[in-house]
């Protein structure tokens, strides 16, 4: 596996990659995908929490767990749900406090993908 700088990274087209590998695997076991969606509904519907702050959950927890398509998934939701660029950096902020110098390595990617992604 060939790593790339992180400005050499395309937002959407990692994205693109990362939802036609998800449509082959629910191909093939779509009772597994369909529980994830059905999970993902659940947990991402709006309660004491609305959507943008779930967004920024899940993109700390993607961010801590060092998935780069989590972080792009969840950047890209959280600017639709409203999230700003000085949130998503606090987010970050966070996350290098807990999670140190592999959080920040993460984290600048996570806004990055913000950088990309908010433009439209």
């Amino acid at each position: 596996m060939q790593s790339r700088k992180s400005s050499d990274m395309d937002w959407n087209s990692e994205l693109a990659e990362a939802s036609s590998n998800i449509e082959n695997f629910r191909k093939v076991q779509s009772p597994a995908g369909d529980g994830f969606t059905a999970i993902h509904r659940a947990a991402m519907t709006p309660g004491a929490l609305d959507a943008k702050q779930k967004e920024l959950i899940a993109l700390a927890i993607g961010i801590s767990k060092q998935c780069v398509d989590c972080i792009g998934f969840h950047v890209r939701a959280a600017i639709e749900a409203g999230a700003t660029r000085d949130e998503i950096a606090e987010v970050i902020s966070v996350c290098m406090m807990m999670g140190g110098g592999p959080a920040y390595m993460y984290g600048v990617k996570a806004l990055e993908a913000y950088d990309q992604l908010a433009i439209r």
